[in-house]
């Protein structure tokens, strides 16, 4: 695929995200599907259990919701987080660098409830010294506005950062009143199953109920610049710098002056950096858009 990384780099500064249809090869994106089937079909079954499966039941049926580091759970996962196109486009707009930070892989299950995000910025969850750091979706369905595709808010990467906090706990997610007339402006990422969406590590955030007949399953990829450092939460030195897919190892952050809040405390605190589930986490909320979806 011939990407002009320039013009991508030039939209995604302006507005903070980007989409790239069919961006995955045929094969690769078959396989991936493959695979997502067959976690889901263990999850129905209840095969699943453990801190990487989010697994959860309504109106009696059982759903997988989340898996936590799928490319630890399945090496079709880890092998396109490192294609060499994914690699090309997150080190352009990172400038020059990439490491990969870590991955999950969501469900929307049709009708079943539970799966809205409140709008929030992936910055609030892990601050670092800079704010070069974006997510990669990667749709293994074909995102529609019907099926609770991601929402962006273009331009919020430049705007403030909210506060993700409420009655003295970190809840992942914005009560709309903070917001004002911030989401009246919001996009829907919609492409064809194999397109990617980019969205900076500030960019305002959501997605609703899946009003469709067939999952939603999103993979997303997080990215960071290789000098951009954790605020609040370490690797080991040794699994930090295997994380690095372009770039020289540094041990010299780059800081850059971007407003941050600890992701603490949380209903269930943990060592400083793992947050209960994001979905557990809005439940917390008063005041979401999806309140009364």
């Amino acid at each position: 695929m011939n990407l002009n990384l320039q013009e991508l780099k030039r939209r995604y500064e302006r507005d903070g995200y980007l989409v790239v249809e069919n961006f995955l090869p045929p094969g690769l994106l078959r396989e991936l599907r493959e695979v997502t089937v067959h976690f889901l079909e263990r999850g129905r079954a209840g095969e699943l259990s453990g801190a990487l499966f989010d697994v959860y039941e309504s109106g009696g049926v059982r759903n997988l919701r989340r898996i936590v580091d799928p490319d630890k759970v399945d090496p079709v996962y880890d092998r396109a987080m490192r294609m060499d196109a994914m690699v090309d486009l997150v080190a352009h707009l990172l400038g020059g660098s990439a490491r990969f930070d870590h991955a999950k892989l969501n469900f929307k299950p049709p009708a079943a409830g539970g799966a809205e995000v409140e709008w929030h910025q992936d910055w609030a969850f892990y601050p670092q010294t800079n704010d070069d750091m974006l997510a990669v979706g990667v749709m293994l369905e074909d995102c529609t506005e019907r099926n609770g595709p991601l929402m962006v808010i273009p331009g919020s990467h430049r705007g403030p950062v909210y506060d993700h906090h409420q009655n003295g706990r970190f809840i992942g997610g914005i009560p709309v009143a903070r917001l004002g007339d911030a989401v009246r402006g919001a996009v829907a990422l919609t492409a064809p199953a194999g397109s990617i969406s980019v969205h900076h590590v500030r960019t305002l955030h959501a997605s609703g109920a899946n009003l469709g007949e067939r999952n939603r399953p999103l993979l997303l990829y997080n990215y960071a610049a290789v000098d951009a450092f954790p605020v609040f939460h370490s690797y080991p030195w040794p699994d930090f710098n295997a994380r690095i897919l372009r770039g020289e190892e540094t041990v010299i952050p780059r800081m850059k002056q971007v407003p941050a809040r600890i992701p603490q405390p949380t209903q269930k605190s943990g060592d400083g950096y793992t947050t209960d589930s994001l979905f557990t986490l809005q439940k917390e909320m008063q005041g979401g858009a999806f309140d009364n979806a």
